[in-house]
């Protein structure tokens, strides 16, 4: 009797798992992170979108109050006579310092650009979530665009400062000019700290209550009140406390701008290296910033 020989039906090919499949078809990833050199180069193209949500977010702001635009220079104003009754006057930190109402001016003005950079990079994802659900573009356009908006409001205080200065007898020198690279690397330093903020606070929403705290204790340690020399000299503080505060970037660039600007303000009172310790600051948190936030590109607006 003869036996049929049945062959075993041929193992159906493996399925194809979907990284194969995007390949084969040519699919990508949505919103994948670009190299770094090819997310600058888009950020360059989109540099008037930069510039144009800056100027909408800024004429935006006050939109709603009567005094409309004048509250860019009317709140820094505000604080400065605040703490000129509390500080300057009942705790007598003008003492020693020539010139304090520019001194103090000079200190608000330049700390807010700083901490309204800072602010607004924290809630520069997180409060922007429907535009950047809603559209395809490098996301470091919002921090940079919020610190581009706080430098521009800060070119309206600055003019008032000004006229302060020439009212307190200051007359324009050749040192004035040293203000513009001043506040050039302020810039740059104070848009890596607002993308290093941009990307904690995209995941912890709730870290925007809580810089307010943070930058309160960080302005009381920056002399924007008073003078650091003089209230340390001859006190026996730790070496380390001397360097923190020589250090400190936002002391740094409210001091170079006060020299630049305030006659009595001379080179003994700033701290050794200054300009290296200014550009340092700035090269580093500007770099520092912008990889870190860059590295988390795929994730923003993503739950």
């Amino acid at each position: 009797m003869s036996q049929t020989l049945t062959r075993p039906a041929p193992a159906a090919p493996p399925d194809p798992g979907p990284r194969a499949l995007a390949e084969k078809y040519g699919l990508t990833v949505s919103g994948r992170r670009p190299s770094l050199p090819e997310y600058v180069r888009q950020l360059w193209r989109r540099r008037h979108f930069i510039s144009a949500f800056s100027s909408a977010k800024l004429t935006a702001q006050y939109s709603q109050a009567k005094l409309g635009q004048l509250w860019q220079v009317a709140t820094p104003l505000l604080n400065a006579l605040v703490y000129y009754l509390i500080f300057g006057l009942l705790l007598g930190t003008h003492r020693g310092v020539p010139d304090y109402i520019p001194f103090l001016v000079t200190g608000v003005f330049i700390f807010t650009f700083t901490q309204s950079s800072v602010l607004a990079g924290t809630r520069a994802i997180s409060g922007n979530l429907g535009l950047v659900r809603a559209l395809h573009f490098p996301r470091a356009c919002l921090p940079i665009s919020f610190c581009l908006m706080q430098l521009k409001q800060l070119m309206f205080s600055m003019g008032v400062l000004v006229v302060i200065l020439l009212a307190f007898g200051q007359v324009p020198g050749w040192s004035w000019l040293l203000a513009i690279p001043a506040l050039c690397v302020q810039f740059v330093c104070n848009t890596g700290l607002a993308m290093i903020m941009a990307r904690l606070g995209s995941k912890t929403p709730d870290l925007a209550q809580l810089m307010p705290f943070i930058l309160r204790t960080w302005m009381y340690a920056s002399g924007v009140m008073y003078s650091i020399s003089v209230v340390t000299a001859g006190k026996n503080i730790p070496g380390f406390v001397h360097f923190l505060l020589d250090i400190n970037p936002a002391a740094v660039y409210i001091d170079l701008i006060r020299f630049a600007l305030i006659d009595s303000f001379t080179a003994a009172q700033l701290p050794p290296h200054v300009w290296a310790c200014a550009l340092g600051w700035a090269v580093v948190m500007g770099a520092v910033g912008f990889v870190y936030f860059w590295k988390a590109e795929e994730r923003y607006g993503r739950g």
